[in-house]
């Protein structure tokens, strides 16, 4: 993938935080609230809107998180609230809370399904801690994902890590966060690792569970976008793109609108 400019990471990071700082002004909020996870999406995110100036809470929430995933986290608040006097943050050790939902809930399905489920719980009760911290002090929840992610393979929880109030950073892909996650000095630590959900409570990383790398990912999409068909490739290529095109299309549900069944007026009875 081509690097980005220090010239292009400057205009788009200027765009992205002047688009926040309107953004905030006409919902007539405080600032923002986002989730840290050690990865290189929500460092990116938090970096930018502590750049608009407004308040910033930056909020861990472990749930029998890996060692490596708090670290790489702790780092880069530490290192946020050094640079910039409007940040502030919390941590909310959620593993108590998941733990008990476990033993309220049945469990009588097949391991798979099971552990999946379970993975897309801990996002949303990590969703449902930010938005607690957001109604409380007047913030928005800032969103984390990447185009890659949101828009072309549906890598992410539906009402968990995809609920949220805005999205600052879903229109670039992958490489372009770590570009300008670089422009931004985010920790090496940071930029190094290997991109990771976390709501596994290991390192498994993204690259294992989809199957394909984010530079891979972005190829196909781009190649999906300009109207090839797997039939186009060979080997390697034709792997990675159908792992593309399975993913988008029974991630859509993700991605598009909720659908509404639109009662036709005849059916109805009028209005007295």
């Amino acid at each position: 993938m081509q690097k980005m400019t220090a010239a292009t990471a400057g205009k788009i990071n200027e765009f992205i935080v002047d688009w926040l700082k309107r953004y905030a002004d006409n919902a007539k909020v405080n600032g923002f609230v986002v989730g840290i996870s050690g990865g290189i999406d929500s460092a990116v995110t938090s970096t930018l809107c502590a750049q608009t100036g407004k308040r910033v809470l930056c909020v861990e929430m472990p749930i029998h998180q890996a060692e490596s995933h708090v670290n790489r986290a702790r780092q880069h608040i530490a290192q946020l609230k050094q640079r910039f006097s409007n940040v502030e943050s919390t941590s909310a050790d959620l593993t108590a809370v998941f733990e008990i939902f476990k033993t309220k809930v049945s469990s009588d399905a097949n391991e798979t399904n099971l552990n999946l489920s379970l993975a897309n719980t801990r996002a949303r009760i990590r969703m449902t801690t930010l938005y607690y911290y957001a109604g409380i002090y007047g913030l928005l929840v800032a969103g984390t994902g990447n185009k890659v992610e949101d828009f072309g393979v549906g890598f992410f929880t539906k009402y968990g890590d995809g609920g949220v109030d805005l999205s600052p950073i879903s229109d670039l892909v992958k490489s372009e966060v770590y570009d300008l996650g670089r422009f931004l000095n985010v920790p090496e630590s940071i930029l190094t690792a290997a991109p990771t959900d976390g709501l596994f409570g290991d390192d498994r990383t993204d690259e294992q569970q989809i199957g394909a790398s984010y530079d891979e990912l972005e190829w196909a999409m781009n190649a999906s976008e300009n109207g090839k068909t797997e039939q186009d490739f060979s080997g390697r290529e034709q792997v990675v793109f159908g792992i593309y095109q399975k993913l988008n299309r029974n991630n859509r549900h993700k991605m598009e609108p909720i659908p509404v069944c639109t009662v036709p007026e005849e059916l109805k009875e009028p209005l007295t």
